[in-house]
């Protein structure tokens, strides 16, 4: 088993989901901690400088540079420790399989249905055919996004340690807790950091690159009711779980998720709960277009007053904040240009075809970006993110750290 092989069976075998409900702690859950002091006891048993786990689970450390670059600026990947918490996560139990063709059979999800991969879902199984993948038993989610990301940078400094002459600047890196629930890097020191610019590693298939992504906002809508006995109920009583049906069915159908691809923005309604007396939403809102996310926070508010209009004035109270925006309007100035062509002839020079694809969501880069720290996002390598279906490809697992290798190479001279 390869070095990048073990370290990420190892990680994805610690749960560590994040959890919107209690997102008013950093990291929202305990779990996080878990993984942070394992990823931080393999970094000091490198010989890792300034290894640290805060108080909210990031973890730092820096990596000093070969000889020669050490005046060089110092480059920078994040990666974060979180895993979804949309699907079932714990516990996480990954397995290495060879695929032979066909359809796969996982195992039996927590639903009692089987779990399988399919071409007919995943094309690009069919050139993965007598290559060995990373799955789950299919009664949780595996967790490469992004522990992928995270083990091929732990691999990539356990490389740089037997290898001391591979040539590269001074590396800072940090593993975030949260990114999936919005949070990620938002608390991370920069100054402490000391990097200039760099990557995250939070990116799909091998190859996929991404320098464009949404604008996002969240909307928490809350919905008060009346409730009275509904043998008298006529004119009296106020549905509140009515009041979140009237105003969702006043958003454009065709504007959600399953609807959507490429640049095209959504509102979706990620989760929703109620009575007759109280009600409520989460939204959150995607465009690549920040005009167009404006509109859709206008759509909402004239939407939520239209329904106060219909039943009552105070019957829905609509909250919309801000969450991130696009990465381009950072990685594409022309200062930042480097961050590009490197990778992408950091891809071509280990036999990869780099892929730029907008990406339909946000990665720490984006808050970090404009914070002040530039980074665009390099792929991890993880397929079908999320869900119990999750797989990584070995191989490409250890590509990605060939990758990385050739990119700190890179910058291990002055850049144009």
């Amino acid at each position: 088993m390869s070095d990048v092989l073990e370290r990420f069976v190892r990680y994805c075998e610690v749960p560590s989901q994040s959890n919107p409900q209690t997102a008013d702690h950093v990291p929202s859950t305990q779990s996080q901690f878990k993984i942070a002091e394992v990823v931080a006891e393999d970094l000091r048993a490198l010989g890792a400088e300034d290894v640290s786990v805060d108080e909210h689970a990031y973890v730092t450390c820096h990596w000093p540079a070969s000889v020669g670059a050490e005046e060089l600026p110092t480059l920078g990947f994040c990666c974060h420790l979180d895993t979804a918490w949309q699907s079932w996560g714990d516990p996480v139990r990954p397995r290495v399989v060879r695929y032979e063709g066909g359809e796969l059979a996982i195992g039996t999800g927590p639903d009692g249905r089987p779990v399988t991969l399919s071409p007919d879902v995943n094309p690009e199984l069919e050139r993965m055919v007598g290559g060995e993948l990373v799955v789950t038993d299919g009664t949780s989610l595996l967790g490469g996004d992004d522990k992928a990301g995270v083990a091929e940078c732990v691999a990539l400094l356990a490389r740089l340690r037997e290898n001391p002459e591979l040539p590269h600047p001074r590396l800072a890196l940090a593993f975030v807790p949260d990114e999936e629930i919005g949070h990620g890097a938002a608390l991370l020191d920069l100054e402490a950091f000391g990097a200039d610019f760099g990557y995250t590693i939070d990116g799909g298939p091998l190859g996929e690159f991404c320098y464009e992504t949404f604008n996002a906002a969240e909307a928490e809508l809350t919905a008060h009711g009346v409730s009275v006995h509904t043998g008298t109920a006529k004119g009296k009583m106020v549905n509140a779980s009515e009041a979140i049906m009237r105003f969702h069915q006043l958003l454009p159908a065709a504007e959600r998720p399953e609807f959507t691809e490429g640049y095209d923005g959504f509102f979706y309604l990620e989760r929703m709960e109620g009575s007759c007396e109280e009600a409520s939403a989460a939204y959150i809102i995607r465009d690549h277009d920040q005009a167009q996310v404006e509109r859709r926070k206008d759509l909402m508010r004239a939407a939520a007053a239209l329904v106060n209009a219909q039943m009552g004035e105070g019957t829905l109270e609509l909250a919309i904040h801000d969450q991130y925006h696009n990465l381009a309007d950072v990685v594409c100035l022309p200062e930042n240009a480097h961050l590009i062509d490197n990778a992408r002839a950091a891809y071509a020079a280990c036999g990869v075809e780099m892929t730029c694809v907008p990406m339909r969501g946000g990665t720490d880069g984006s808050q970090l970006s404009f914070r002040g720290f530039p980074c665009a996002n390099l792929s991890a390598g993880y397929y079908n993110a999320h869900g119990v279906r999750e797989f990584v490809p070995v191989a490409e697992l250890e590509r990605m750290v060939d990758v990385l290798q050739d990119l700190v190479g890179r910058y291990a001279r002055p850049q144009a």
